[in-house]
């Protein structure tokens, strides 16, 4: 996807959680670890209220940042997912899940953090600060509860 405004970024990252939450979604009922499948629900869940979170944030932000030209990030540094759901956490156990999703949230954390960084214009600089600090607690969020689950 070509991204030119901070808008098409926010976007295609609340996009990425969404498409995150349908493969999560349609592979816990074809995943034959009990734990995993419990995993995979809770999981399509929280990718479901970040999808929304991330809307929020689209909606109520500065019009001036979203309209922001981007530089080329992306093209350099893409973010790696199953962009298709071809049933690759049906597949995983409950480790090797944790890590593709925490590989997930690592990638847009770094996204974020490097956009934040490179920001000149103060309400940008604002507004990627504000989807890193979201996007690191519901990492954390989902680090407390899944260690939780793994306890059990």
């Amino acid at each position: 996807m070509d991204i030119k405004t901070f808008r098409e970024l926010i976007g295609w990252t609340r996009d990425l959680h969404a498409h995150l939450a349908r493969c999560l979604s349609h592979c816990s009922t074809r995943n034959e670890e009990e734990r995993a499948r419990a995993l995979l629900d809770y999981l399509a869940t929280r990718e479901s209220e970040i999808e929304r979170i991330v809307n929020e944030f689209e909606r109520e932000a500065d019009t001036n940042a979203l309209e922001t030209r981007v530089y080329d990030y992306l093209s350099h540094h893409p973010i790696k997912t199953h962009r298709t759901c071809d049933e690759p956490y049906a597949k995983l156990d409950f480790n090797g899940i944790c890590r593709e999703v925490f590989d997930f949230h690592g990638q847009i954390t770094d996204l974020y953090q490097t956009l934040a960084e490179k920001a000149e214009i103060p309400k940008v600089k604002e507004l990627m600060g504000s989807l890193l600090a979201m996007e690191q607690n519901e990492s954390k969020r989902l680090a407390r509860q899944i260690g939780r689950m793994d306890d059990l």
